[in-house]
């Protein structure tokens, strides 16, 4: 067993019988770090007192489940475990992050600290709430802490749209474009400043996209490229940008995906 007791709320024993609802469930409110272990494995008797205390420090914040592979063989086999220690985290009932072995406390450490917010991303969760005024301040104080921060900038670029200051906007989530939170964002920026600009051809396109309308927004943009004219690069790229806002399994995206391949070989 662990050197140290198990059995709190934030480390403690899980088997067959409670996995799905102590680590697959709860997840969805909190990363759960499993630790696949075994009694005489003594490299496991070093990685767990580390990982315990790593967990415990961030109070709650992360939690660990200590499952011994002798008292659970069939988790271990679907999980595909060949060699313990093996520490796999869940969020959101799924694999996040992994790695095996006995590890220093430093790897452990940096490990934990990316699977748990930030404080910048915890004020920024706490700046959706409130009214857009004391919003935008929060979110600010979050970005200075954390100028890295995808919750802040996301918060703030939000605001932004809502403002029409669509470049802003785009400032502000240029760092982070390659962040899941920040790509449909973009997308909608960039649609919403191509409709403002009056002096753009698409921009009624690009309208039409951002107000409800984005199959005839595709039908005119598809038109466009096919044209083969100045607006074509334009055209295809405010075209990824609808699929972007519809998302990958919209029906729409997948046809005229393959409209726009057509169109362009």
């Amino acid at each position: 067993m662990s050197e140290q007791p198990v059995g709190n709320d934030v480390v403690f024993d899980v088997g067959e019988a409670d996995f799905q609802e102590q680590v697959l469930r709860r997840s969805f409110d909190v990363p759960v770090v499993v630790d696949f272990w075994a009694g005489w494995c003594a490299p496991c008797r070093v990685l767990g007192p580390i990982l315990e205390r790593a967990v415990t420090a961030r109070g709650g914040r992360v939690v660990l489940a200590k499952l011994d592979v002798d008292q659970a063989p069939r988790l271990s086999a679907a999980f595909g475990i060949q060699g313990i220690p093996a520490v796999k985290a869940f969020a959101d009932g799924r694999i996040v992050d992994e790695f095996v072995g006995a590890q220093p406390p430093a790897v452990v450490e940096q490990f934990i600290d990316g699977l748990v917010p930030s404080p910048a991303d915890l004020a920024a969760a706490e700046a959706a709430t409130l009214d857009p005024a004391e919003a935008e301040v929060r979110y600010r104080e979050a970005l200075a802490a954390d100028p890295d921060s995808v919750s802040a900038r996301v918060g703030l670029a939000r605001l932004a749209i809502d403002r029409g200051e669509f470049d802003e906007a785009l400032e502000l989530l240029g760092p982070v474009e390659h962040a899941p939170e920040a790509t449909a964002l973009l997308a909608r920026a960039r649609l919403a400043r191509e409709s403002a600009d009056q002096a753009s051809p698409l921009a009624a396109a690009a309208r039409m996209a951002s107000d409800g309308a984005p199959e005839t927004a595709l039908d005119e943009l598809l038109a466009a490229v096919r044209e083969g004219s100045d607006q074509r690069e334009r055209a295809r790229k405010l075209m990824l940008d609808v699929f972007q806002v519809l998302g990958d399994d919209h029906p729409l995206t997948r046809r005229y995906r393959r409209n726009l391949t057509a169109a362009l070989f």
